[in-house]
């Protein structure tokens, strides 16, 4: 049966930046892949100011065009917390999707909406049925964290890598084209900015520590049995 991956992140481009090459790898090996944008308010963000409807429907065609389903929530940046509230929201996107797989932004992070999300999404991935009060809603049966690069997660120390290299050249154009939207410019492949330079740069490191061109680090929330050993 066809698995399905749940990816969540705070804002728009978390995931794309987070976990891009994991997510285009799920979908070449024609699994379901699904993001969920804590955040889909993005009125107080000045860079989109008056923009904020493109940045969404950008955000969901760009996803679209490489086999992946992007949904928002519609909190604002700061305006959401780990509350009943929150976590029954996101509780019923995983009764929804079912994922089989997830991943969410690690808990320590400079950024208060990524640890805001970590710890909803933590709840809600573990504990659906019994914040729905449904019997039927299964959690996934993998829970995976993944950093958002130096500038926000703190302590990080992955346990799971995922080459990347073949779908290198696909997630740095996903992450390009987002940013050139909030500069106002139209997308150049031969003009970085520094989201995708820091993404660049993590990448090879993570690659460099498993013997990969490109990858990205994951680390398990519950301790798994490998398989292949």
């Amino acid at each position: 049966m066809t698995r399905t991956l749940l990816a969540i992140g705070a804002h728009y481009d978390d995931c794309p930046f987070g976990i891009p090459g994991t997510l285009l790898r799920a979908v070449q090996k024609h699994q379901r892949v699904v993001i969920l944008s804590l955040i889909g308010d993005y009125t107080n963000w000045p860079p989109v100011k008056g923009r904020e409807q493109g940045l969404l429907d950008l955000s969901k065609q760009l996803a679209a065009e490489r086999g992946i389903e992007m949904r928002f929530l519609g909190w604002k940046s700061l305006g959401f917390e780990p509350s009943l509230e929150t976590k029954r929201a996101v509780a019923e996107v995983v009764a929804d999707v079912q994922p089989d797989t997830a991943f969410m932004l690690w808990p320590r992070d400079r950024h208060p909406d990524h640890e805001a999300a970590s710890a909803i999404c933590h709840a809600a991935l573990y504990q659906p049925a019994r914040l729905l009060g449904r019997d039927a809603v299964k959690s996934p049966s993998r829970v995976y964290w993944y950093d958002n690069g130096p500038g926000h997660t703190i302590g990080f120390e992955p346990d799971t890598y995922v080459d990347v290299s073949s779908e290198w050249p696909a997630a740095s154009e996903w992450l390009g084209r987002l940013m050139a939207y909030v500069r106002k410019e139209d997308y150049d492949p031969a003009k970085n900015d520094a989201a995708m330079d820091t993404k660049t740069v993590l990448a090879r490191y993570r690659g460099l520590a498993c013997g990969a061109g490109y990858a990205e680090a994951l680390k398990s929330v519950r301790p798994v049995v490998n398989p292949d050993l």
